[in-house]
């Protein structure tokens, strides 16, 4: 048992509560647009980053592909490297979305997380040009 790798998504990594979303949705530090999705971030004083999920049965019509893509989204952002500024991020989907597979869900995930990385500054960044 001890070879088994934790592939839980714990409550400490997602955001649970109205109030967590609403931080997020009216105080973006950062935003990556693409056709299937919008991601949405801002830091958090918290240990690492959290997730919250946006998927709307009016874009995603069957349970089973709103499923996938949430799977999706976790076993991504579970993958992750911890990295500072901790963030809280909201992933919204669009239209279309259910029409990808896995390989390209996963790929516009990356494009995405790395457009959102490069707009929110690392805490080196920011006390350098206090100097």
């Amino acid at each position: 048992m001890s070879g088994q790798v934790d592939e839980s998504f714990p409550k400490t990594k997602r955001l649970l509560k109205a109030g967590d979303y609403s931080r997020v949705f009216d105080n973006a530090q950062a935003k990556a647009s693409q056709k299937y999705l919008l991601l949405l971030a801002r830091e958090n004083d918290g240990p690492g980053h959290r997730l919250g999920l946006v998927i709307a049965k009016k874009n995603v019509r069957l349970a089973v592909q709103r499923n996938r893509i949430k799977r999706i989204a976790r076993e991504f952002f579970r993958a992750l490297p911890e990295s500072e500024p901790s963030m809280d991020v909201v992933l919204l989907t669009r239209r279309g979305i259910d029409q990808l597979d896995n390989a390209e869900l996963s790929s516009i995930l990356q494009q995405q997380w790395q457009k959102l990385c490069r707009q929110i500054p690392k805490p080196e960044s920011k006390t350098s040009q206090d100097r």
